[in-house]
C-alpha cells in the first residue's frame, strides 16, 4: 500500500470515529468481488447485454413472464451461491463495535444481512422473498430455488396459483415505502455517509448521499469509477472495496 494510500485511510478512519452518526450507502459495486455482476458497468455490467425495460420491468413480469424469468434466472444463481466478501464483514465489525449505525444499500443479494449486519434498508428490495401479487402470500428465497434454478420452472403460489413476483423493485415500481423513509430519517440524521460500491446514478436512492451533504455530512467515495459527488467528498477512493473497506476497519478499530 502506498504512503499516500495509507494517508488517505488514516483519515477515512479518522471521520469514522470522530462521527456522532455514521452510515454507509452501498451499491452494486460492493458485492462484485462476490461474483455478482453489476448493472451498468461499461463492460461487463448487465444492461450491455440487454433491454432492463424488456425484461426487468413491472410489464415484463405481468406481460411476459417466461422472459422476466429467464432473464432473473441467471442473476438468482449469481446471488444464491455468493458469499459476503471482506467489504461485507469488515462493514457488519463496524456495526458489531458500535461504529456503524446503519447500512442503506441498492443491492437485492442480502450479503450484508449474510455477513452480519442488523439494520439494513433495502432500497430495491431483496431476492430473498417472494410474494404472490393476487394473494399476498409470502415465500422465502430457499423455498423458490429448486423450482426456479433445478427445475427451471417460473414459481407459482401454492394457494391461487399466480406467478410470484420476487420481492425486488423493478422497472416502473416505486421504492418500497418503509425502506425509504428509513433511509431518508437516517441520511438527514447522519454525520458522516461512505459511499460504497455505487455510481451514484439510479435514483431516487442516489438521492440520499446528497441529503446528507445538503444537511452537512461528511463524505467518503469508494468506488472503481468516478460518481457525481466525487468533488464535494472529503476523500475518494478509486480502488477495490474488498481491499480498502477492511483496512478501513482495521485502522478504526485499532
Amino acid at each position: 500500500m502506498s504512503s499516500d494510500l495509507n494517508k488517505d485511510i488514516k483519515r477515512a478512519a479518522g471521520l469514522i470515529r470522530a462521527a456522532r452518526y455514521f452510515v454507509v450507502f452501498s451499491g452494486a459495486g460492493l458485492s462484485t468481488p462476490s461474483g455478482i455482476p453489476d448493472f451498468r458497468s461499461e463492460d461487463k455490467g448487465l444492461w450491455q447485454k440487454e433491454d432492463p425495460m424488456t425484461v426487468a420491468s413491472l410489464t415484463a413480469f405481468r406481460r411476459r413472464p417466461e422472459t422476466f424469468f429467464n432473464w432473473l434466472r441467471p442473476l438468482a444463481s449469481d446471488i444464491w451461491k455468493a458469499a459476503p466478501n471482506p467489504a461485507h464483514t469488515g462493514l457488519a465489525d463496524l456495526e458489531k463495535q458500535g461504529k456503524l449505525r446503519a447500512v442503506l444499500t441498492q443491492n437485492i443479494d442480502g450479503l450484508h444481512q449474510r455477513a452480519g449486519t442488523k439494520n439494513v434498508s433495502e432500497l430495491h428490495g431483496s431476492l430473498e422473498r417472494f410474494t404472490c401479487p393476487t394473494c399476498h402470500q409470502f415465500y422465502s428465497g430457499a423455498v423458490i430455488r429448486q423450482t426456479l434454478l433445478t427445475h427451471n420452472e417460473i414459481p407459482c403460489c401454492n394457494i391461487c396459483g399466480s406467478h410470484l413476483k420476487p420481492d425486488i423493485t423493478l422497472f416502473e415500481e416505486n421504492l418500497p415505502v418503509q425502506a425509504w423513509l428509513e433511509a431518508e430519517k437516517h441520511s438527514r440524521a447522519c454525520d458522516l455517509m461512505l459511499v460504497v460500491g455505487s455510481s451514484l446514478t439510479v435514483y431516487p436512492a442516489a438521492e440520499l448521499p446528497f441529503m446528507a451533504l445538503q444537511n452537512g455530512a461528511h463524505l467518503i467515495v469508494i468506488n472503481y469509477t468516478p460518481t457525481a459527488l466525487d468533488r464535494q467528498a472529503d476523500l475518494v477512493f478509486h480502488a477495490n472495496v474488498a481491499e480498502i473497506i477492511p483496512a478501513l476497519v482495521q485502522a478504526v478499530l485499532n
